[in-house]
């Protein structure tokens, strides 16, 4: 598709098949997960807010782990620049967009996902709408503008969201989830906070693999939430420090 909003049905039948008996076996043998998580993340479906750092590796494991649905929303284009921490793109995807470019590789690794490509993004006009037919948001988007408009929607529309942020050496991911007792996203961002006050990747860089092990956390908490597998980052920031190899939380 290109721009206009279409939705794609989830599987009708969340039983597996021995294809994918096959391809999750080492999830049906995982104690505390199995058959029925597996259905249920069969069953499931996640809109992805950008395709790049944050939600280039969030993509590759929902694909992999056999979501049902995963609908990517970016209307950007594949720029070298991106290659150094954008894992779902290549060299060949140069000047595509990225969700289309996302869709591909999310296929090559998993046909059995429906990939919906959102190549307008999401703007003030479609949120509802994009939002509407998904199970969780997951936000790797990069502006706070971006960030409140998905937080309000989703919690409008009563959507966990998961969401992540990172900077330099460091990084951060939390779960959004009023209508489940949680705080609001403004508990974190405040209202008067802009871009300006934030530091910028493009200004200040970021560390490749900061990136990945902040998009792997997202998808970590995505495929919680729709399995009902674990306890949520709900109230909860997870903060990571690759410099010093350290993990701490904060409560809000």
């Amino acid at each position: 598709m290109t721009g206009a909003f279409s939705w794609c049905p989830l599987p009708s039948d969340p039983a597996l098949s021995p294809d994918e008996t096959k391809r999750y076996a080492r999830h049906l043998v995982l104690k505390g997960f199995g058959g029925g998580a597996q259905q249920a993340l069969k069953a499931g479906s996640v809109l992805v807010i950008g395709a790049g750092g944050l939600g280039s590796p969030a993509i590759a494991y929902l694909a992999a782990a056999g979501l049902g649905r995963l609908g990517i929303a970016d209307p950007d284009t594949v720029s070298v620049s991106n290659l150094q921490r954008q894992v779902v793109h290549g060299v060949g995807d140069i000047g595509t967009n990225k969700a289309e470019s996302a869709k591909g590789f999310s296929e090559g690794i998993n046909p059995h996902v429906v990939v919906e490509p959102l190549t307008d993004g999401i703007t003030s006009e479609n949120a509802e709408a994009l939002m509407a037919p998904y199970d969780i948001v997951l936000d790797g988007s990069d502006n706070l503008v971006t960030r409140r408009l998905v937080a309000d929607t989703a919690e409008k529309h009563r959507k966990p969201l998961v969401s992540g942020a990172v900077s330099m050496f460091s990084g951060q991911v939390t779960v959004f989830a009023p209508h489940l007792g949680g705080p609001p996203h403004s508990a974190v961002f405040a209202e008067e906070a802009d871009d300006a006050s934030l530091p910028s990747c493009e200004l200040n860089g970021i560390l490749g693999p900061v990136t990945g092990v902040i998009g792997t956390l997202m998808a970590m908490e995505a495929i919680k939430l729709v399995t009902g597998v674990g306890t949520p980052l709900i109230g909860r920031l997870l903060i990571y420090d690759s410099r010093e190899a350290k993990f701490s939380e904060l409560d809000y």
